[in-house]
C-alpha cells in the first residue's frame, strides 16, 4: 500500500498530524510521501499538479490519498484526470469552493476556476471520507457537509478538533489512522 498526504495553503510536510501519521503509516507497511507545495507563493493549482505529478506511477488500486484543508481540492483536482482509479481519499477540514476568506480566496482562487466533474472524481476512487470539526475557525462545517454530500457520503463529525492543525492540538490523528488502515 501506499499514501500521499497533501498539506494545506501556508503549511509544510513537517506541520500538525502529517509526520506522525507517515510514521505510524511507514509502521504499518505503507510507503509514504508528504510532498512539499509552494505556498503561499507560487501556490496555483497548475504549479500544485506539478508537484504531484512525480507521483503518477503511484495512482492505481493500493494508493490511499489523504489531504487536509485545501489538500482535498487538489486530491479531487487529480481524480478528475487519473486513468487509474485509486482505493480511498480521506479529506480533513477541506472544502470544494471559495470559503469567503481573503487570506485565502485569493491563493486558492485557480483550484475553483471551473466546477468540479463529481461523477468522474467518485468514478475514480474507491472509498471516500471527509471529517470535519464543529469549531473549524477558517472552514465552517457547511463547506465540509457540501464536500461529503457531493461525493455520497457522510461527514465524520470531530467534536473541538478545529482546524486539524498543531494550533488546535492535532500532532496526531488517531482516528484518522484507523480508518486508513480499516
Amino acid at each position: 500500500m501506499k499514501a500521499l498526504v497533501i498539506h494545506g495553503a501556508y503549511g509544510s510536510p513537517e506541520e500538525n498530524w502529517f509526520p506522525w501519521l507517515k510514521r505510524e503509516l511507514e509502521k504499518s507497511g505503507f510507503e509514504v510521501a508528504v510532498p512539499e507545495f509552494p505556498t503561499p507563493k507560487g501556490q496555483t493549482l497548475g504549479n500544485w499538479m506539478k508537484v504531484l505529478e512525480k507521483y503518477d506511477g503511484w495512482f492505481g488500486e493500493d494508493l490511499v490519498l489523504v489531504g487536509h484543508s485545501i489538500g482535498p481540492a487538489l486530491i479531487l483536482r487529480k481524480l478528475e484526470k487519473v486513468e487509474k482509479p485509486v482505493k480511498a481519499a480521506f479529506l480533513v477540514g477541506g472544502f470544494a469552493r471559495q470559503i469567503g476568506d481573503p487570506r485565502f480566496d485569493k491563493i486558492n482562487a485557480t483550484f475553483f476556476e471551473k466546477e468540479f466533474d463529481w461523477g468522474k472524481i467518485r468514478g475514480n476512487c474507491g472509498h471516500f471520507e471527509v471529517f470535519h470539526s464543529d469549531n473549524d475557525p477558517f472552514v465552517p462545517l457547511k463547506f465540509g457537509e457540501e464536500l461529503a454530500e457531493n461525493l455520497g457520503v457522510k461527514v465524520t463529525l470531530v467534536k473541538g478538533a478545529g482546524h486539524f492543525n498543531r494550533a488546535a492540538g492535532y500532532t496526531e490523528f488517531p482516528l484518522l489512522l484507523e480508518r486508513i488502515k480499516g
